[in-house]
């Protein structure tokens, strides 16, 4: 079993889904990840909490500047690789649905933790697939997405919360650290790299071996 272990961890892969959150300062913290990703990257969805009317603006510049394809979020859109998905509608969450084919779904429910969209449903919606994502929460007031991040990390996922120094505000990703909701907490830098690789289920993996 431990040697299943070790060779399960040099086989780390890319995720099947990756999921941003972030607040205040998030903008340049979004723009330092994306622009690691390669064309190909795994579907990505995004929450940042910004003014009314800015999304449409950050999403054509992260476009111009990005390898993968930026967009605003559409209901019921096809989660596709090469793809990141912005939740763009601030009257509406974006959180994730369907079972074979995932895709985006866009939801008229109240605020949580103060915010629509909110980073916590989408990563709620996403438990489901827990085991194949990879979730980062970043800069930002609050504590909006870190009881997601745990529910996340309790099903197999690898969550990275930014570490204290990197952060324009240390409020949501510490929230997510203290509560215990992050596999790694990291520099900004070395975020992008870490959402490539799908590493959550065997951790999860050999930590059950290691209780027992």
């Amino acid at each position: 079993l431990a040697n299943h272990l070790a060779n399960d961890k040099g086989r780390a892969r890319a995720p099947d889904m990756i999921l941003l959150g972030a607040s205040t300062g998030g903008i340049a913290a979004i723009e330092a990840v994306l622009i690691t990703f390669p064309v190909d990257c795994p579907p990505t969805l995004v929450v940042q909490h910004i003014r009314d009317g800015f999304v449409p603006g950050l999403v054509r510049r992260l476009n111009d500047i990005c390898r993968p394809q930026v967009v605003a979020a559409s209901d019921g859109e096809r989660l596709q690789s090469g793809f990141v998905y912005f939740a763009a509608d601030a009257n509406k969450h974006l959180t994730v649905t369907g079972k074979a084919s995932p895709r985006c779904a866009l939801v008229d429910a109240p605020p949580r933790n103060g915010h629509r969209p909110s980073v916590v449903l989408l990563f709620e919606s996403a438990q489901p697939w827990a085991s194949d994502v990879t979730a980062a929460l970043r800069t930002g007031m609050g504590n909006d997405g870190a009881l997601g991040l745990n529910a996340l990390r309790a099903g197999g996922a690898h969550t990275i919360a930014q570490d204290r120094d990197s952060c324009i505000v240390w409020g949501m990703p510490r929230a997510a650290v203290e509560l215990g909701a992050a596999t790694e907490v990291l520099p900004l830098d070395r975020i992008g790299p870490a959402l490539l690789l799908r590493r959550g289920k065997q951790k999860a993996l050999a930590e059950r071996v290691m209780a027992k």
